[in-house]
């Protein structure tokens, strides 16, 4: 987000030929155009304070809303006051959003000043920095209930409820480009503010589904006292987070949002990223999909820690299809006593049954690799030189990933 207001504030600039400054209707700093180094007079007091503490004092706030600002629609020329530590001229344009003022574009003025219809077309870029802003301040309100009630319901009825819910929340962003993302797994049964995840329209704890069945290593059960049955280890989680979009091409706000994410999730925890769709219909789905592409990155980790949808290639497939005991030709292989040999079956298999490159990969000569492909023929009953055996190994493979 803040890179938006950045851009735009530099647009603006470029349009009137001065540096500009954005500040919240509370004059708090939002961002700021590049200045002349060589123009003395262009830091004067009041600017340099507003940059540096990101804040003005509250007289030289009640002196600018003295030139009626709060209330005006466009462009307000204001003198300058030497007294007031303000030494040039400004040009003070009202940021709205909906009649409402949201914030302020200052700009340094001078002779002959800017045109008319640059101001006008600066007024205009200022009206889309109010949308951002109003965004924003939906964004602040939490709504992670909204959002878990539609991520939570099956398509029907309920699901449309809790779809009018969200889209009423969201307000008129309801209906723009978003992306969903999965990260798994989160520490707390709470969700962090939106306010403080760039780009984040809302967000949710959910379950994270746990492993379909026993896998090595995995958690047991909290030993019962006498008398007590076991008490089972605590239920994963995971957060969705709902994060605008301002094209499909620009995944920066994702990219933002997982490395803000990541820091509070810990170092196992992998982010997913759904498919960016338009709308809200598709909640569901694009839940489905950032859920499938975390649960890729765990499984590979070379996928993550951000793994997209569109990316993970086999696991969109495998990461679909109900969960299963393995298949019965690999189940000897997957135990943990021939680990190295389901690891050097798989790498075979992801190189397309290359030797010469499955050993590189491996670093073993090419005659242990032909020892190792052997016992998993035997322990397997499948044939590596059948198309169709290959592909049912590989799959089983990698679905036990999962």
């Amino acid at each position: 987000m803040k890179g938006d207001y950045q851009e735009l504030v530099d647009e603006i600039s470029a349009l009137l030929g001065a540096p500009a400054t954005l500040e919240n209707r509370d004059f708090g700093l939002i961002a700021f155009g590049a200045h002349d180094s060589d123009d003395d007079e262009a830091m004067d007091p009041v600017r340099t304070r507003s940059i540096l503490t990101r804040k003005s004092t509250p007289a030289v706030r009640a002196w600018f809303e003295g030139f009626g600002i709060t209330r005006a629609t466009g462009p307000v020329r204001i003198p300058a006051a030497p007294d007031a530590g303000v030494f040039r001229d400004r040009i003070c344009l009202p940021v709205r959003h909906r009649g409402v003022v949201l914030g302020y574009v200052w700009l340094l003025d001078a002779e002959p000043g800017p045109s008319h219809e640059r101001l006008s077309a600066a007024m205009e870029v200022a009206a889309r920095i109010g949308e951002l802003l109003a965004d924003e301040e939906r964004a602040g309100t939490d709504l992670s209930r909204e959002l878990r009630a539609a991520l939570s319901a099956e398509r029907g009825w309920q699901y449309d409820m809790a779809l009018a819910a969200l889209r009423t929340a969201l307000g008129p962003g309801a209906d723009g480009l978003h992306t969903v993302l999965c990260l798994a797994p989160w520490p707390r049964e709470d969700s962090p503010s939106p306010r403080t995840v760039p780009g984040a329209a809302a967000l949710c704890t959910l379950p994270w589904r746990p492993p379909a069945h026993p896998v090595a290593g995995a958690t047991p059960a909290t030993p019962a006292g006498p008398g007590r049955a076991p008490e089972p280890p605590p239920v994963p989680r995971a957060l969705a987070v709902l994060v605008r979009l301002r094209s499909a091409d620009n995944l920066s706000p994702v990219t933002g949002a997982a490395t803000r994410l990541g820091g509070s999730a810990g170092p196992a925890a992998v982010t997913g990223a759904a498919t960016p769709r338009r709308g809200l219909a598709d909640l569901d789905l694009s839940w489905r999909e950032a859920c499938a592409a975390a649960r890729a990155a765990t499984a590979q980790p070379h996928l993550g820690p951000l793994a997209q949808w569109s990316a993970i290639g086999p696991y969109r497939l495998l990461t679909a299809l109900p969960p299963a005991e393995p298949d019965p030709a690999v189940r000897a292989l997957l135990a943990p006593a021939h680990t190295e040999l389901a690891r050097t079956a798989e790498v075979f298999l992801d190189h397309a049954g290359q030797a010469g490159r499955t050993a590189t990969a491996l670093g073993i000569h090419r005659q242990t690799l032909y020892y190792r492909l052997a016992r998993v023929e035997q322990l397997t009953g499948l044939d590596l030189d059948a198309g169709e055996d290959r592909l049912l190994l590989h799959m089983a493979l990698k679905a036990a990933k999962l």
